[in-house]
């Protein structure tokens, strides 16, 4: 990992290329992030740096986290993560992270948390087959069906697809496009979709396995 910064989804626009073919964006309002504590292997065991984004009050934020913060000598941020960099020499504690930082072309893996969903069936959550609508079926068209437990080992495995909470996981979407940077605003679109609500805090990393497709 070369390249991070952290975001707020904005919503999807469209865009078009010099040829006039249209691009589904995904708008990200992405920084500006401030470098709240640099990790060394010294100190810590290994080398990192932490970076915070948004603003939040002093009614919503602890002593503790305070004095992080006033040891830092930065402002007050509501998301704190950390990355490990290939090279985080030329950062430092202060250090202002912009949308700039990445060029339209690059190729990114987004990180987020997926919608919730609550409460969901085994057909919605799982994709499990009905059966028949009619014919005798009755009302279980919906129902999951036998769990495949016998006499051994007596018991639902861990794991067994059920019905449950669907949705609020941390989703990565691999190998995304920048297609414009405004730097200026902070916002950088993202070719295609990326996991969240409108409003969900979102990390965006150089990508991993730089796909070409």
């Amino acid at each position: 990992m070369q390249k991070c910064i952290i975001g707020k989804k904005v919503g999807m626009t469209q865009l078009f290329d010099e040829n006039g073919k249209v691009i589904p964006v995904t708008v990200v309002e992405a920084g500006p992030c401030v470098v709240v504590q640099k990790k060394t292997a010294e100190n810590d065991g290994y080398n990192a740096v932490q970076i915070g984004f948004g603003t939040i009050s002093d009614k919503r934020i602890t002593k503790p986290m305070k004095g992080h913060f006033q040891k830092a000598d930065v402002a007050q941020k509501r998301v704190l993560r950390e990355f490990r960099l290939e090279d985080d020499s030329a950062l430092n504690v202060g250090d202002i992270i912009k949308a700039d930082t990445f060029t339209p072309g690059d190729k990114v893996d987004v990180v987020g948390t997926s919608k919730g969903k609550g409460y969901a069936g085994v057909v919605k959550r799982h994709h499990f087959r009905t059966l028949k609508g009619s014919h005798g079926t009755g009302p279980v068209e919906r129902h999951a069906g036998s769990l495949g437990a016998n006499s051994s080992p007596g018991r639902v495995m861990k794991g067994k697809p059920m019905a449950g909470h669907m949705g609020s996981e941390r989703v990565t979407v691999q190998n995304l496009d920048i297609v414009k940077v405004d730097a200026e605003n902070n916002l950088i679109a993202i070719r295609g979709a990326i996991p969240g609500p409108k409003g969900g805090t979102v990390v965006i990393t150089d990508s991993v396995k730089k796909s070409d497709k």
